[in-house]
């Protein structure tokens, strides 16, 4: 399905029903819209897992502008828009205070959202992400999981992203971001929209000296981060700074010997964690 947000066509699925039986008609049931990483992937990615959780919520997937199925200029694709875009795409379809999650650069995005429009989101799920990137334990990670190679093929990538950079990366690298996972990445990999441009776009942009965390104070959702141990993009410092900016009013949740995305590596237990979250008030 898509949906026309000004200049671009956002794609988006979904799992589960709005509406179910219930004692007294027709009942609505709370959204959960899952973001999924890259940029330069697709939402399915991020599946089938997340479908479990249709038995509670309305499950939205979406392509980000610009990413999968979604149509979008690059002029377009930055935080900012891809931020508003989810508040855009929210009240296009009459969607109220929806649990956000985002993955990787989901996060991203769902944080930037979440800080843009703090009314918007009636929680917010952070995980495997990052307000700012953190290199230097980035590529202490990666030499203990992929030695001297990987800590090279990293640093090339990120000092002068290119179409070879990433390639070499993909090769080397994205192996190493979950070392033990429940189901095979690389099906994952091999059904998802690969953008590689978009990828490389924000590499060289505003990755380079992103910094969300001074404007999470005005996140007032509860909120939770979830993190692995072994997770070489978006290691634990990453989470500790997230929990830290929002000054306890964020449950930080570390999974002991996952990579990136703990729900990969640990799925039982991650949805153990994310059930009680999704239950809470």
């Amino acid at each position: 399905m898509f949906i026309q947000l000004d200049r671009a066509r956002i794609f988006f699925d979904t799992a589960g029903s709005q509406l179910m039986p219930g004692p007294e008609g027709m009942e609505p049931r709370p959204t959960l819209l899952v973001l999924h990483g890259g940029p330069g992937f697709d939402h399915s990615t991020l599946r089938p897992y997340f479908d479990r959780f249709a038995d509670t919520h309305q499950v939205i997937y979406l392509d980000h502008r610009g990413n999968g199925r979604s149509t979008g200029d690059f002029a377009d694709m930055h935080l900012d828009r891809w931020a508003d875009d989810i508040a855009d795409f929210c009240a296009a379809l009459g969607i109220e205070k929806p649990v956000v999650l985002g993955q990787s650069f989901g996060g991203m995005v769902a944080m930037h959202y979440a800080a843009r429009h703090p009314h918007g989101p009636s929680k917010l799920i952070l995980s495997s992400t990052a307000a700012r990137m953190r290199y230097d334990h980035t590529l202490a990670i990666f030499e203990k999981l992929g030695g001297a190679e990987a800590v090279e093929v990293a640093r090339a990538n990120w000092e002068q992203p290119s179409k070879e950079s990433f390639a070499r990366y993909t090769s080397v690298c994205l192996p190493l971001y979950n070392r033990n996972p429940a189901t095979d990445p690389a099906a994952a990999m091999n059904r998802a929209i690969r953008k590689d441009e978009v990828t490389i776009h924000f590499f060289k942009g505003e990755l380079q000296d992103m910094d969300l965390r001074p404007q999470l104070a005005a996140i007032t959702c509860p909120t939770l981060i979830l993190a692995g141990t072994e997770d070489p993009i978006t290691p634990v410092i990453c989470a500790q700074e997230l929990a830290e900016a929002f000054a306890g009013r964020a449950q930080l949740e570390v999974f002991e010997g996952c990579g990136h995305g703990s729900y990969r590596d640990d799925p039982e237990g991650s949805e153990r964690v994310l059930r009680a979250f999704l239950a809470g008030a």
